[in-house]
């Protein structure tokens, strides 16, 4: 296998597992959501709450330990890309005009880093609110 491909592959299928990821976190946030909304709706057991909003705390914190992971085996790539790309013309060294232009916060991992750290204050309120109404 020739190098340069094999970087671009480890590049494009870590990329590709990363946003799978995140769809499939937000698929289940999706649904613990809406079983809590559901469960106060219906005015079920208190219990039921803490018990999804733990849920959602280690739902977040699993998909944040995953999101890290998958970006740290991209940033493995970008290195090596960076130079492949380096007997390009300038305006197709892609990865080295992102790394030039990109700011700190517009990037996908602020985005995940934002929904997860919202998701996981849910899941706190979450708990604690069906904590308070077990102790009411």
């Amino acid at each position: 296998m020739e190098e340069g491909h094999f970087i671009w592959e480890h590049f494009k299928f870590n990329a590709e597992q990363r946003l799978k990821g995140f769809n499939f976190f937000i698929v289940l946030s999706i649904f613990a959501d809406g079983g809590v909304f559901t469960a106060i709706e219906k005015g079920l057991n208190p219990i039921l709450l803490c018990i999804l909003g733990v849920f959602i705390i280690i739902l977040s914190v699993v998909f944040l330990i995953m999101d890290t992971r998958s970006q740290n085996l991209l940033r493995l790539t970008i290195p090596a890309l960076k130079k492949i790309e380096s007997d390009f013309s300038d305006e197709s060294r892609l990865f080295a005009i992102d790394a030039r232009e990109q700011g700190s916060i517009v990037r996908y991992t602020t985005a995940i880093r934002i929904l997860l750290t919202v998701q996981s204050l849910f899941g706190i309120g979450v708990f604690l609110y069906g904590f308070r109404a077990i102790n009411c």
